[in-house]
This record gives structure tokens, sequence and C-alpha cells, in this order.
């Protein structure tokens, strides 16, 4: 009865008690790389060929063609990643689960080893040991977690992953290309392009830094100062390059 009144205040206190934690941070974190790379390159490369006198028509030709290429890479990138990762934790699996069976003493200490880690002594560990030994399952989940680091990843994560950073790199490249679908003279394009590419960079970076934590502010400027230097480069190599006598 004493058990069965502990569960039911347990469960309550559970209900009554609602945690707001981030928890979609694998999708975060590859919008943040389509995003950024998305706003960065192509806005690199229309400064640089606006640098170069070249018409809004070829700049956006050219950078459409980028978008789409890099989109492509991007996804094709973040799908590798993922599924690497996803190989490596079935590789570690089936490791783990071999030594659980051949040398299940050698674990078991690993166990108590891990336990102690964080202050818990012998006589207060033991029974937690014991308790998973009699449960395969929770151990193998207990060594791959506490052990190794590693978490079970989602069945569709290199698919998600691919298709996240790939439309957020199409979407975070459109930007600058906006005003050279408008503006025929590249010269006033290239005005126009960095003012909405620097505003979306603080945005992003100001948005990056609330889901990721840091500085919003400071995010922010450091993903406009990233955005500035990069398209900065590229338009005064493109200066020097024409100014070269043929």
């Amino acid at each position: 009865m004493a058990t069965n009144r502990e569960e039911s205040s347990r469960k309550l206190l559970l209900q009554s008690h609602s945690e707001k934690h981030f928890t979609a941070g694998e999708i975060v974190r590859d919008v943040i790389i389509g995003v950024s790379d998305g706003l960065t390159v192509p806005f690199a490369l229309a400064a640089g060929l606006s640098g170069a006198n070249v018409p809004s028509s070829i700049i956006l030709t050219a950078g459409l063609a980028e978008v789409a290429a890099g989109a492509i890479s991007m996804g094709l990138g973040g799908y590798l990643a993922a599924k690497s990762e996803a190989d490596h934790y079935v590789r570690e699996l089936k490791r783990e689960e071999d030594e659980i069976i051949n040398v299940p003493d050698t674990e078991a200490a690993e166990i108590g080893e891990i336990l102690a880690e964080y202050g818990i002594e012998p006589h207060e560990y033991a029974p937690v040991v014991n308790a998973l030994r009699k449960r395969p399952q929770a151990w193998l989940d207990f060594m791959m977690k506490f052990e190794l680091g590693l978490d079970k990843p989602q069945p569709r994560r290199a698919l998600q992953s691919a298709f996240t950073i790939a439309l957020a790199y199409i979407v975070g490249g459109i930007v600058p290309l906006l005003p050279y679908m408008f503006i025929s003279v590249a010269q006033k394009a290239v005005m126009v392009s960095v003012l909405v590419t620097v505003v979306a960079l603080l945005f992003f970076g100001f948005v990056k830094g609330r889901f990721t934590g840091s500085r919003p502010f400071r995010s922010a400027f450091e993903s406009a100062l990233i955005g500035a230097i990069a398209s900065g480069a590229a338009f005064g190599i493109a200066k020097l390059v024409q100014s070269r006598p043929n």
C-alpha cells in the first residue's frame, strides 16, 4: 500500500510539473547550417560579380545556379553525416552487446565506475548494477548512453537532415538575390542586396542566439560580420582582377 501511494504521489508530481526544455536541437542545427551558408555564399558571389560590372541578369542566373548546386551539395553532406552517425551507432551497439554477453562481470564493473563518477558509493549503486544485469536491454541502453555517450538516432534522421539543410540553404540563398530580380543595374542592385542581406543576417543571428542559448545581440553581430567579410572580400577580389591590365 505504501509503495502504491508513493507511486501515485510521484505521478501526480510529474503531471503537475511541466518543464519547458527545447528538444529540437538537431533540426535547429540543420537550419542554422543551411541558412547561414545560404545567406553568405550567394551573397558573396553576387557581390563579387557586381564588382566585375556584370549585368544583373547574369548575376541572377549565376546566383540561382549556385543556390541549386549549393542546396544539393549541402543536403548530400547532411545526409552522409547523419548516415555515418547512424552506422557508427549500430557498430558500437553490436560491440557493446557482445561485451555484455561475453564479459558481463567487466561490463557490470563499468556500471559501478560510471555511477562512482557521480559520487555514488559502492553500497548505493550495487542494487542498480544488479537490477540492470537482470534487464539486458536496459543494461545495453545504459552503456550506450552513459559509457559511450551515444543516443539512438531517429530512423529517418539522414533524410530529414538532408531535406532541412537543403531547404534552409534555398531560403537563405534567395534573400541576397531578390534585388537582382527587380533592379537591372547591378551596381544599384548590390547596394540593396547588401542592405537586405545584412538585415536578414542580423535577424537570423538574433534568432539563432535565442535558440542556442547564446547572447542574441552578439550572435546577430557575428552573423552580420561574417557575411560582410565574405561579400567584401569577393567584391574586392573582383575589382582587383578587373583592374589588372590585359
